[in-house]
């Protein structure tokens, strides 16, 4: 669909003030033309979604033309021919893409985000992962599924990560894990550490109703296997504003605490959804004619209340979702450029704006879905599996509403909040 189609197009694009929507690197390209490349992109993905889909993984011409577009270097370090953008920036690439395709957009947007991510790590580490190839890009598996044993100069680990989105493509591996007290009687402390693709194998075990092209597969590791230490970032050092990366990289968007704003590459994806849902129910509103096995046959689905009033829901939605995602990424990327700690108190606001930001996407995707009526059940019906995506976004561990929101009331009514911050 063009942006013609849609009358609020050009006003979607919201360019409010932003640190994050200027780069400091000189021969970065401008912001516009990125996103420009990422709407140039729009129909080949709405083409491949359901060939993406179906072959559970995004498809190495997708990711070459992502890499070609310069979205991998979107929040990398400059130092390896990144181009520094920040978060506002981020939200307007990847949403755009996720209006052609979900999956799609979800590999690309954790293959940027792990990006800025890994420049946190000490520089060591961030010289193995891009030295000999500036290109490389890394999935992740969160959770601390496991528990680091210390050797000399470093760990040994051995386990399973689930949900390694986008593995198939990737060069390197964020692995979640447990490392051991430095103190007798302490508790362990979660991190992450750096592997590369030499060091673990893929477990094929990604068979789900919704994100099926993510390709979230399982990165194995089933030997004992050597990690330097310099490649560790502890948890505590991720939201601490000044992480081990910030020594080299002066960039104040590396200072942000990682939970403060990187999950917003979980809500561009399903935020983009539900404005491609959108653009795509006036597509089909405008030509699609009821059969009407009962009554209101020969009427065009455009002419329908219900159809209207639901349309009007979804685009206010998106709308809302996409202003407070802004409002937040703008403001701790204008506190991290003054100099200012990013607080609890924003971290956790911005970590409830995230969870609801994702509700009213998908809320948006469900409105629109009921409209469509029984055509809308079709495979080749981009809505459904927009449907599918969304709701499966939506329930994510760190956008999912019940988790997030009591977290959240916890830290309002004075009780120890307790969630990811």
């Amino acid at each position: 669909m063009t942006d013609a189609a849609n009358p609020f197009a050009q006003l979607n694009h919201v360019d409010l003030p932003a640190p994050g929507r200027k780069s400091p690197v000189k021969d970065a390209p401008p912001l516009e033309s990125i996103v420009a490349s990422a709407s140039e992109l729009v129909p080949m993905l709405r083409s491949r979604a359901q060939r993406t889909e179906q072959d559970r993984r995004v498809s190495d011409e997708t990711t070459r033309a992502f890499h070609d577009a310069g979205f991998f270097k979107l929040m990398q370090p400059a130092r390896y021919g990144g181009f520094e953008y920040g978060f506002t920036a981020f939200i307007d690439v990847v949403s755009e893409l996720a209006r052609g395709c979900t999956s799609s957009a979800w590999g690309c947007s954790l293959g940027a985000i792990h990006q800025w991510l890994v420049a946190t790590f000490p520089e060591e580490a961030q010289d193995d992962v891009w030295r000999r190839d500036p290109g490389a890009i890394v999935c992740g598996s969160y959770a601390p599924a496991t528990m680091a044993e210390k050797v000399d100069g470093g760990y040994l680990v051995q386990g399973k990560w689930l949900f390694a989105s986008n593995v198939d493509n990737s060069q390197w591996a964020l692995l979640g894990v447990q490392f051991p007290p430095e103190e007798k009687g302490a508790p362990p402390t979660a991190g992450f550490l750096l592997a590369p693709r030499s060091d673990w194998s893929i477990e094929d075990n990604w068979h789900v109703a919704g994100q099926a092209g993510t390709g979230s597969k399982a990165v194995v590791i089933d030997k004992p296997t050597f990690i330097p230490g310099h490649r560790k970032l502890t948890f505590a050092e991720a939201s601490s504003n000044c992480p081990p990366g910030a020594k080299v990289n002066a960039n104040p968007i590396y200072r942000i605490p990682f939970l403060s704003a990187v999950p917003v590459c979980l809500v561009s994806p399903i935020l983009g959804t539900a404005q491609g849902a959108v653009d795509e129910l006036i597509e089909l509103a405008g030509s699609r004619v009821t059969r009407g096995a009962v009554a209101g046959a020969g009427s065009r689905l455009s002419e329908f209340f219900p159809v209207q009033s639901r349309l009007a829901e979804a685009s206010a939605s998106v709308d809302a979702a996409r202003l407070l995602l802004y409002r937040d990424t703008a403001q701790v990327e204008q506190m991290a450029l003054d100099g200012h700690v990013i607080s609890v108190e924003q971290r956790i606001r911005n970590r409830r704006d995230h969870a609801f930001a994702a509700r009213l996407s998908r809320d948006a995707v469900e409105a629109v879905f009921a409209s469509v009526g029984g055509a809308g059940l079709s495979l080749n019906q981009p809505i459904q599996r927009m449907w599918r995506d969304a709701n499966a976004i939506s329930r994510h561990i760190s956008l999912n509403w019940d988790a997030v929101s009591s977290m959240v009331g916890q830290y309002l009514l004075g009780l120890e909040p307790k969630g990811q911050y």
